[in-house]
């Protein structure tokens, strides 16, 4: 899967934390000269004043430093030259006799243009006002370096000429943490990647407020944030710099430095502009503000990294969560939505009832440990739940056992009704040959215990709880008015990776060893809907990941597909490297196009799905996420 990645909207992008000498361009300009060498990136980011030094004080009026650091741009230009890259370096730089602290941006051997610092910083330990003018300030839109005169001011957008999508807006350190940072108005006239510039002091606290301010900057604007700041060698006279650089892309971190090295540090990443430009397409908040400012739009040249691996990482599980400081909070977060969804409906009918399915399946399980944790914040009987086993012709003594186990373990009221009889007399009915065991033999199980469901709710005067999650939602995978139907549907935002690891969470974290036992083996059961015969040794003969592919990929391509509209050659791209050597093209190729088949294919099942709360940034519920016309053309995506 070596393909060029300009194809797909992806950009290699640098920030750096250089060493350097203070009031020594030429140390700093060899040094940026060494790391471009060293490197491959269509972009480099260092940080504020990163010529000279951010702690040159009153050296900044003396006119040998000023020239030096001239000087260093032209030799950076010569760089930018033989290397290709866009070089992004901060200069304190002299015009209508006035000093400002400064963006140079240098593309194809030349600089294409200078952004001044808007909101200098007055205040603690900060004197930016003794020696710099502001944005505000400044009265000429051009500035003389050398013999050239370029572009200058804060109302600068940089627009790649080979993808206009790639639109660079630059702030200068305290610009970021100002009231109105100038982030806003670039953004939405049209820069996906913010670069700042910056020299940011260390003190207790600071680091953690500082990550999640940039994380944050870079999600509120939709946009990829390239952010480098200064490091050790600047003066620890007063305060310490640690080179604290990252790289965001819509508040999701892709990558950061080491902190307080006494070496350059450099993080790479891949950035994705589609993914970005596909964000804000769906923002109707973001497209719908305007800018206060007329920006002027300056042409450089940023090529696509071609025929090189992709330096990000890909999931495979893009639902599930990594940060494993996170578990727990994650999964009691998700848990705590499905509960409220649930108990607020039994709350609003005035129900103390509830009738549940269970199959000793993944998602009858969860939505049984959701069902009972809704009862609990009630402060409602959880005999009250109704928890039902109905054992069918492909029912196995491992699955039911299980459920009844947990359910009994629980304290729940359980309920063992077997179909079989009821469903050969529906054969009969019909004129089946029970020996024929096509959609008609699997289906007339499904549709006989929703209708026992739906009469025991009749019964206790509660509702059934619907057990089929996301991936069967986009896939299709249930019967329509079978287990398709319900008065709430608990897991419909949950895709199946996910459910399996809500289970092992909860078998880690619940404090009962019968409990977690029950759940392991439940979660190392394989997925089936249960509706064929047994094999000879009473085990499970059908498994549905033989019939319609792996979730894990499934959910892969659900992920992609809905979450950023990425189109299908994309989402294969990207499947080949999540899963080298697990699956080979061909197959994830095979299983893609089941993927999309069953999607457009299925529609018409996801317009009369029940209600149930929505859980991440993907969901399918036609009244509220994803509105689709039933009889949709897939042949495009197909042939992609």
């Amino acid at each position: 899967m070596n393909k060029s990645t300009d194809n797909f909207g992806f950009y290699r992008v640098a920030a750096v934390s250089p060493e350097l000498r203070i009031a020594n361009p030429e140390f700093n300009t060899n040094e940026i000269a060494r790391i471009i060498s060293e490197n491959k990136a269509a972009l480099y980011v260092f940080p504020e004043l990163s010529i000279s030094g951010y702690s040159c004080q009153d050296l900044f009026f003396q006119k040998k430093l000023l020239k030096s650091v001239e000087q260093s741009l032209v030799e950076l230009c010569k760089i930018s030259k033989k290397s290709g890259a866009v070089i992004i370096v901060g200069a304190p730089l002299e015009t209508e006799s006035r000093l400002f602290n400064t963006a140079v941006v240098i593309s194809g051997g030349k600089i294409a243009g200078v952004v001044p610092k808007t909101y200098l910083c007055n205040h603690l330990e900060y004197y930016e006002e003794r020696w710099f003018a502001s944005e505000f300030d400044r009265d000429t839109e051009t500035i003389m370096i050398g013999n050239e005169e370029v572009p200058f001011g804060g109302d600068l957008i940089f627009e790649n000429i080979f993808d206009k999508r790639f639109k660079i807006g630059i702030e200068i350190c305290e610009d970021m943490w100002s009231p109105k940072p100038p982030a806003g108005d670039l953004s939405v006239s049209g820069a996906t990647v913010l670069v700042n510039l910056s020299a940011s002091n260390e003190y207790l606290g600071k680091s953690d407020y500082r990550l999640n301010n940039v994380k944050m900057h870079s999600g509120r604007y939709l946009a990829a944030l390239i952010y480098s700041s200064s490091g050790v060698w600047e003066s620890s006279a007063e305060t310490v710099f640690a080179g604290k650089s990252m790289i965001f892309e819509n508040a999701s971190l892709l990558a950061k430095t080491d902190n307080y090295s006494f070496k350059s540090e450099i993080c790479i990443a891949d950035i994705d502009i589609e993914r970005l430009i596909n964000d804000r397409l769906k923002n109707n908040t973001f497209s719908g503000t305007s800018s206060d400012m007329d920006f002027r739009i300056v042409r450089i040249e940023i090529q696509a990294n071609l025929n090189q691996p992709l330096m990000r990482k890909i999931s495979k599980t893009p639902f599930v969560p990594e940060d494993e400081s996170s578990i727990n909070k994650v999964c009691s977060e998700i848990i705590d939505i499905q509960v409220a969804g649930l108990a607020r409906r039994l709350a609003h009918i005035s129900s103390k009832n509830a009738v549940i399915g269970i199959s000793g399946g993944l998602d009858s399980t969860l939505a049984l440990i959701v069902t009972y944790f809704a009862f609990k914040k009630l402060n409602l009987d959880t005999k009250g739940i109704h928890a039902v086993t109905m054992p069918g012709f492909g029912t196995t003594q491992r699955t039911k056992n299980n459920a009844l186990r947990l359910a009994e373990k629980l304290g729940l009221n359980t309920l063992e009704i077997s179909i079989n009889d009821s469903v050969k007399l529906h054969f009969e009915e019909i004129g089946h040959d029970p020996e024929i065991h096509d959609v008609v033999y699997e289906n007339a199980q499904a549709r006989k215990r929703t209708h026992i469901l739906m009469d025991l709710a009749n019964k206790y005067n509660g509702i059934v709880i619907g057990t089929g999650d996301l991936s069967e939602t986009a896939l299709g995978w249930c019967t329509y008015n079978g287990d398709h139907m319900s008065m709430y549907g608990v897991n419909s935002g949950v895709p199946k990776t996910l459910v399996r690891y809500l289970i092992e969470w909860y078998a880690r974290t619940n404090g009962d060893l019968e409990i977690s036992e029950i759940l392991n083996d439940i979660s190392n059961t394989p997925i089936s809907p249960e509706l064929l015969p047994p094999d000879e040794a009473g085990n499970i003969a059908q498994e549905t990941e033989s019939a319609i592919g792996p979730y894990i990929l499934h959910d892969f391509f659900l992920y992609y597909a809905v979450r950023h509209s990425f189109q299908p050659e994309k989402i294969l791209f990207l499947a080949g490297i999540a899963f080298d050597g697990i699956y080979d093209k061909k197959f994830i190729k095979n299983t893609l196009n089941t993927f999309f088949k069953r999607f457009f294919g299925n529609q018409f099942k996801r317009n009369t799905q029940p209600d149930g709360p929505k859980i991440g940034t993907v969901a399918l519920s036609p009244r509220a996420d994803w509105r689709m016309p039933p009889d949709a053309d897939s042949k495009i995506w197909m042939l992609d």
